[in-house]
């Protein structure tokens, strides 16, 4: 290593900072590039791991400390992607530790190469993760389908059932019915289409919307379990208040891992499954009272 160059310390502070991220994010990179299976996407972690240790080395002549990755860091960001994706999590790290062109702007005045590493951060780099290929996301079309279908309808099926019903344990077993067979009926159905299409891979299409089908029908149906079975209001609030998380959860995950508007597409997904819910809550009041069943 050279011998260390002199700066204010300011933008030792800085750079500091900027060392810190680039060693844990090399760290992060190899990580993740260990439990890969594709061996393209293998080679463009490891290839980003390596420029990130470069910087690591580069800004090091500057502050003149060899640091360690933050190990917490490491530890989240590498069960993130066991949940969400390597892409998911790549993305949000990138998007998260970005900084300004006017703070490498400043440091330039002192640091002869912190432009050229601007330009292979934002540029190079934003690059080579645009040519991730990670397998799940090809797949989001019909996670989409899955769970949009599964709030939609499965929303308003228990929203009217609550006050028709106005059991919990009767409006659970009704949803469960319903969800399992909508859930065999739609991963059928994309399978079907899929076929159609041409796709060979029909059978993953129908897993994916399966999934995550299934995944919103446990989940809705949930509180109508846990709270007393007359507590049918109570489980309605509850499940609203579910759909708004998933629709939230999923949204961001979305925006994220394909670089989608969020506030719009979270909006929309969640004014359709409310609306829903409501009239179908509505509907289930006015079948009660002119059909005179009394459960």
């Amino acid at each position: 290593m050279t011998d260390n160059i002199t700066v204010s310390e300011k933008t030792r502070q800085t750079i500091l900072k900027l060392q810190q991220n680039e060693i844990t994010e090399q760290a992060i990179y190899m990580n993740l590039a260990k439990r890969v299976k594709k061996q393209s996407d293998k080679e463009l972690l490891e290839r980003i791991g390596r420029e990130e240790m470069e910087h690591s080395n580069l800004w090091s002549k500057y502050t003149g400390k060899n640091l360690k990755p933050q190990r917490l860091k490491v530890f989240f960001y590498s069960l993130l992607s066991i949940i969400f994706g390597y892409t998911f999590v790549i993305k949000k790290m990138e998007n998260g530790e970005k900084l300004s062109k006017e703070v490498y702007a400043m440091l330039a005045k002192e640091v002869p190469e912190a432009n050229n590493i601007y330009l292979q951060e934002q540029i190079h780099e934003q690059a080579l993760i645009d040519m991730l290929d990670e397998d799940r996301l090809q797949y989001v079309g019909s996670m989409v389908l899955g769970l949009n279908d599964a709030l939609v309808e499965l929303t308003g099926t228990l929203a009217g059932l609550s006050f028709a019903l106005q059991n919990n344990r009767l409006v659970a077993l009704s949803g469960l019915i319903t969800g399992i067979s909508a859930t065999l009926s739609m991963a059928s159905s994309e399978y079907l289409s899929a076929r159609s299409e041409g796709n060979a891979d029909a059978k993953k299409s129908a897993l994916y919307t399966g999934i995550m089908y299934i995944f919103a029908v446990i989940l809705l149906v949930l509180p109508y379990i846990l709270f007393p079975k007359d507590k049918y209001v109570n489980a309605l609030i509850a499940m609203l208040f579910i759909v708004v998380l998933i629709i939230l959860a999923f949204t961001y995950y979305i925006s994220v891992a394909k670089d989608l508007p969020f506030k719009k597409r979270f909006l929309e997904m969640a004014t359709i499954s409310i609306s829903v819910a409501l009239l179908s809550f509505v509907i289930g009041i006015l079948v009660k009272q002119f059909l005179g069943i009394d459960i």
